[in-house]
C-alpha cells in the first residue's frame, strides 16, 4: 500500500485530503514539521513568498524525515502554504492572525471586498527512478505547483465581526477566516478552486491522485 505523510498541523488540510484519498487504496499519515515558519514580509510578491515558504517547509521536512533513519520514508510527503494577498497590494500579505486583534483587523480590510488567495504545495518524493524538479538533501527531491483563487466578502458588520472573532475560526487561518467554517456563509469564491482557499494548489493534488491510481 502507497503511504502519503502530509506534513503539515493544518486540521483543515488533514480533513480535505483524507476525504479526497478514501477510495484510492492509499495510506494517509500525518505529522508536523518542528522546524518554525518562515513568517511573512511586506515588500515581496505574495506568490512568491508563498513559493518560498513552501520551498522551506519541503527542505524541512526532509530533513526531519531522515534525521535518525530508523523509519521507512513515504511513497509520497505533501507540504503546503497559505497566504491571503491585500486587496489593494500585491505585495503586502495577510498572514495567520496572532490574537485576537490582528485577526479583528484583516477581517475588516477584507469586509466587502475581493481578494486574492495563494497556496503552494510541494509533492516530496524520497532517492528513486521517480524524481522532481527541485532538489532536496539526501538525494530527495519535490515537485512545486503555485496557485491562486479569487474570494469575495460580504460587508460585515460589527456584531458579525465579533462573532467570528469569538467563535476562534481564525486561529492557524490565512487572512483570519476559514472558508469551510464559520466565515462560509459570508463569502463567496468568485475565480478558482475552492481548495485553493482549504490550503492546496488544485494541480498538486490532481498529480498526486494521478501517480497513486
Amino acid at each position: 500500500m502507497l503511504v502519503v505523510l502530509l506534513a503539515s498541523a493544518s486540521a483543515r488540510r488533514r480533513e480535505w485530503l483524507s476525504e479526497r484519498l478514501r477510495d484510492t487504496g492509499a495510506a494517509l499519515e500525518v505529522t508536523s514539521l518542528l522546524a518554525p515558519e518562515p513568517p511573512p514580509v511586506s515588500g515581496l510578491a505574495v506568490r512568491t513568498q508563498v513559493e518560498q515558504t513552501c520551498l522551506s517547509k519541503a527542505h524541512a521536512a526532509v530533513m526531519e524525515l531522515t534525521v535518525g533513519g530508523s523509519h521507512e520514508s513515504p511513497d509520497f510527503t505533501l507540504v503546503a502554504d497559505t497566504l491571503v494577498e491585500d486587496p489593494d497590494d500585491p505585495l503586502v500579505p495577510l498572514g495567520k492572525p496572532s490574537n485576537k486583534a490582528s485577526a479583528m483587523a484583516m477581517l475588516l480590510r477584507l469586509s466587502g471586498r475581493r481578494h486574492r488567495v495563494w497556496s503552494s504545495t510541494a509533492i516530496l518524493q524520497p532517492p528513486g527512478e521517480t524524481r522532481g524538479t527541485e532538489a532536496l538533501h539526501g538525494g530527495w527531491t519535490a515537485d512545486v505547483w503555485t496557485e491562486a483563487s479569487i474570494v469575495e466578502f460580504d460587508e460585515l458588520d460589527d456584531e458579525r465581526v465579533i462573532g467570528l472573532i469569538e467563535s476562534e475560526s481564525w486561529t492557524g487561518k490565512a487572512g483570519g477566516y476559514d472558508m469551510a467554517g464559520e466565515a462560509r456563509s459570508n463569502l463567496r469564491l468568485v475565480e478558482g478552486d475552492e481548495v485553493t482557499v482549504l490550503g492546496f494548489a488544485p494541480k498538486a493534488i490532481e498529480s498526486l491522485t494521478g501517480m497513486i491510481s
